[in-house]
């Protein structure tokens, strides 16, 4: 518990100062954890050193510099189309070495570990986004522990048994509910620091993006919890001591970033 304590806390110091630095530091620190995501998947499918492995990771990279470019959206589909040219390229050299399912795991990988973390980045050049990202792991830590805590307490219908025996309903809900009401008290103390979301309170906007955002985070939970069980690895890593891998500490906000970024948005 200690050595979790203590690495929880230098995340939380980290993620301090790359959200109030913002710009390429921020942008360096979601590329490094995307690569490092990406390469903690390729082992579960034992293929992080492969030919196929690289491509993604200059995927990834090629992605992040177009996050950079004044149009760079425009260059995302013709991207798309060159990645998955080349992936094939690859196979045709490597076949039959390498199996086909192998390499669907590549532009898995890529959208999963890459594009889905990089919305952490991108909320944070909103406008108010030095104010905004906070909520991301707001919702997604705020929800974990909230569901954790009513789970516990009073915790009796198992939900989802064969991906997380302990999770229960009771929790779930109580994980809604904490991430809406963590969002509606953050909207209160910062609204005059966020965007201006028109008619709408902030703390209404917060409050119903938390609710969506904590279902999505509990997902997120899930579907990596499925990845392991299905190859039985136990954690992603060993990064961050006591949490396991990045994708381990930050696969619900995977699914919490581009929630808050798409969902604030529609209020702007």
């Amino acid at each position: 518990m200690l050595k979790r304590t203590i690495s929880g806390a230098v995340l939380i110091l980290v993620a301090f100062a790359s959200f109030y630095f913002g710009g390429y530091v921020l942008f360096g620190v979601t590329l490094f954890l995307s690569l490092l995501g990406m390469f903690e998947l390729f082992r579960v499918y034992k293929i992080q050193w492969k030919p196929e492995a690289f491509v993604g990771y200059l995927g990834a990279i090629a992605y992040y510099v177009s996050l950079l470019c004044e149009d760079g959206e425009k260059y995302f589909l013709p991207g798309i189309c060159i990645f998955l040219i080349l992936l094939m390229i690859c196979y045709v050299f490597t076949f039959p070495n390498v199996p086909a399912a192998d390499m669907l795991a590549v532009p898995f990988a890529l959208l999963y570990a890459g594009v889905l973390m990089s919305f952490v980045y991108k909320t944070r050049m909103l406008e108010g986004g030095v104010y905004l990202v906070w909520v991301i792991l707001i919702f997604a830590w705020g929800s974990d522990t909230f569901a954790y805590l009513v789970g516990c307490s009073i915790g009796k219908h198992k939900a989802f048994p064969r991906l997380s025996p302990k999770k229960t309903w009771e929790g779930c809900v109580g994980g809604l509910l904490g991430a809406s009401l963590l969002g509606a008290a953050y909207g209160a103390a910062f609204g005059s620091k966020l965007p201006d979301f028109g008619s709408v309170h902030p703390s209404v906007v917060l409050a119903l993006t938390g609710l969506l955002a904590a279902v999505l985070s509990m997902f997120g939970d899930l579907a990596a919890s499925g990845i392991k069980r299905d190859h039985s690895v136990k954690d992603y890593g060993k990064l961050i001591p006591g949490h396991g891998g990045v994708l381990d500490r930050f696969d619900s906000v995977l699914f919490t970033a581009p929630a808050v970024y798409f969902l604030v948005g529609l209020f702007l």
